[in-house]
């Protein structure tokens, strides 16, 4: 497995910090990153639920986005669990993609998953021809940004004010391909 540099790995509300790991074998399990699958469903309420604890996907939802994009969906996997995901959806003309969800389980963080998520997303859209790339992000969430920015994405178009909702203010970002 390719060593990624480390980072926080956020929230859809905000910063999260490095996880503290309990349980050093269950941790150092190497991981698998493939496509979702039906089975994966509970595992990936589990996964999205530790990761957006605030603010969770409901199962539905979840269900609903397998159904629609359900090989636009990777999973990090250690044989056993789930620890991370990545959902990204590109537009009907093929010109855009948006990276629509990141998260990654409290034990993994710090340890480059969500870097590792995001630069095989990147590559899978430059080899299908996507012209760019986009995502949004709390404005206050400095490591989501540094992170995004590490892989050259940019934030010309500012924060949009209450783009998910009142006071639901967020980033966008870019990154051509």
């Amino acid at each position: 497995m390719t060593a990624f540099p480390e980072e926080r790995i956020p929230s859809r509300g905000g910063l999260s910090g490095p996880a503290l790991f309990h349980d050093q074998a269950f941790v150092d399990r190497p991981l698998t990153m493939r496509g979702v699958t039906e089975a994966d469903l509970p595992e990936l309420v589990r996964v999205d639920r530790e990761a957006f604890p605030q603010e969770p996907y409901p199962y539905f939802v979840l269900r609903q986005l397998f159904d629609l994009h359900g090989d636009r969906l990777l999973v990090l996997d250690d044989g056993e669990h789930l620890h991370g995901y990545v959902l990204f959806v590109t537009t009907s003309d093929g010109y855009r993609s948006w990276i629509v969800s990141l998260g990654v389980t409290r034990d993994q963080r710090g340890r480059g998953l969500g870097r590792r998520l995001m630069l095989e997303v990147l590559r899978r859209l430059r080899a299908e021809g996507v012209r760019e790339a986009r995502l949004t992000v709390e404005p206050t969430n400095a490591a989501a940004i540094a992170l995004y920015r590490s892989l050259g994405f940019s934030s010309d178009e500012g924060v949009r004010k209450d783009y998910f909702g009142v006071d639901e203010d967020r980033l966008i970002m870019t990154l051509g391909l």
